[in-house]
């Protein structure tokens, strides 16, 4: 069974020139909802004047039909971010930084040991309210600054979060410079040094065209949660050359035409995007929506 947080809400929206309203983001987030998706990446929790397009969360979240068996979670940078998101009902609480320092400087406006100790002290915050997480490590396949990432720095910022009670850890290819056998080494790495008690994600873009592929490859590799957006939106307001996200209806027809369940409904979900391409008044990515 593969498991798939869709961050079309957050990740496929905040690059966006058309700025949705609150109330369209509650119809995406329910659509997607409608059609099987289990988990939602729905709000963003940072300053609206940096990333007006993620303005008001509590008010999507707020709005939000909620549907039973449906996690909906929330990304937070920092502690005042972090504030604003418990006093919300979100399920899930999601950390990210960047692991290279010339990307979490533009991004956070940290260095790389900030953000760590930082979120480090928020996992144990939300461990004591009872609230689940994940951690996000952006960058972690290639930074557009920097270059290569060392894969040794990437499991010693997760073995901090995961010893500070992190339980849940995805590594995420930012600017999309990750290449299949790559995405297999540093997943078996993964596996390797932290076993399989730590839920282990991957967060593709499709940069170079390498996106579903780097997805096969982790699946290959073992790894059965992936972060997917809606019509292949998405995008860093702050990575050069931004590209989308693995696209979900994409995503979910390969498994499916490989026989593997998703519990998603493939045509509901190609009619959300389709949909979304009428809000955002611009041509998606998604190569399946195409055909319809």
């Amino acid at each position: 069974m593969i498991h798939i947080c869709e961050v079309g809400p957050r990740d496929g929206l905040q690059n966006e020139k058309r700025h949705l309203s609150v109330q369209q983001r509650i119809e995406l987030i329910e659509k997607l909802m409608d059609s099987g998706i289990k988990k939602i990446e729905a709000v963003s929790f940072v300053n609206p004047k940096v990333v007006p397009q993620m303005s008001h969360p509590e008010e999507v979240l707020a709005g939000i039909s909620r549907k039973k068996g449906v996690v909906i979670a929330g990304l937070v940078l920092n502690s005042k971010g972090l504030e604003r998101a418990l006093d919300t009902e979100l399920d899930v609480i999601h950390f990210t930084l960047a692991v290279s320092d010339a990307f979490n400087q533009k991004n956070a406006r940290r260095t790389v040991e900030q953000s760590v100790a930082e979120i480090e002290d928020m996992i144990r915050t939300v461990a004591v309210q009872g609230k689940p997480c994940a951690a996000i490590l952006g960058t972690a396949f290639g930074c557009p600054f920097e270059g290569s990432i060392s894969e040794d720095n990437v499991l010693k910022i997760s073995e901090r979060f995961i010893e500070a009670g992190c339980r849940s850890i995805t590594l995420a290819d930012t600017t999309g410079l990750a290449n299949p056998l790559q995405v297999k080494r540093l997943v078996n790495r993964f596996f390797e040094t932290f076993g399989e008690t730590v839920e282990l994600g991957l967060h593709f873009h499709n940069t170079r065209g390498l996106g579903i592929s780097n997805v096969f490859a982790g699946y290959e590799a073992g790894v059965r949660h992936f972060d997917s957006s809606i019509g292949g939106t998405g995008g860093c307001p702050f990575a050069p050359k931004a590209v989308g996200n693995v696209c979900t209806e994409d995503m979910v027809n390969m498994f499916h035409s490989m026989g593997i369940e998703t519990g998603i409904n493939l045509e509901q979900l190609i009619d959300t995007a389709l949909w979304l391409e009428r809000q955002l008044e611009r041509r998606l990515d998604g190569m399946m929506m195409k055909l319809k």
